[in-house]
């Protein structure tokens, strides 16, 4: 009796090593963000296929940028942080907005490669170098704060854009949230 209770507290013992390590490593801030990070590109990709190329021009007022410019921004601001806090290149606004992408396809492609530059740039960032603090316009931010102002600025016109494309009757995407 006293084998079989040493084996069954071995196996629980075991176990517990196991999930822990499994979800150790399956929780860091970094494993979280690049999950999450794949998520919002397919979600957002799938956002902006929905629009017809004809309406890439829409926007619900005067004030606002339309459709295709909403996805530019995101763009932009994706390149702005990655390159400014996580590389050595420097972020170079003139070159960087100056880019014309005027169509549909190159829109989407443009998208594409910049999240995947940012998981490229934060699967090489070392996890110990998300608590290094940088310097910000908004006041000194960790490197994990950059990260969760990438993905809250995709949200935020995201969301926009859904209204957009609720505006012209199409219906948006399932929402995927990891």
């Amino acid at each position: 009796m006293k084998k079989i209770l040493q084996k069954k507290n071995n196996i629980v013992v075991l176990l517990c090593f196991m999930t822990l390590t499994i979800y150790g490593q399956l929780s860091s801030p970094k494993d979280a963000f690049l999950e999450k990070w794949t998520h919002s590109k397919d979600y957002l990709i799938a956002i902006a296929e929905s629009m017809p190329e004809e309406n890439y021009m829409y926007k619900p007022t005067a004030k606002q940028m339309n459709f295709g410019e909403q996805l530019l921004h995101i763009r932009q601001n994706m390149i702005w942080l990655g390159s400014t806090y996580f590389s050595e290149k420097e972020y170079d606004k003139i070159t960087a907005s100056q880019v014309t992408l005027d169509t549909k396809k190159a829109i989407l492609e443009a998208i594409q490669l910049s999240f995947d530059m940012i998981a490229t740039i934060v699967e090489a960032t070392p996890s110990e170098d998300l608590s290094t603090t940088v310097n910000f316009f908004a006041g000194p931010k960790s490197k994990l704060q950059i990260l969760n102002l990438l993905q809250d600025h995709v949200t935020h016109h995201r969301g926009q854009l859904i209204v957009y494309l609720n505006l012209n009757k199409i219906k948006p995407p399932t929402y995927s949230g990891w």
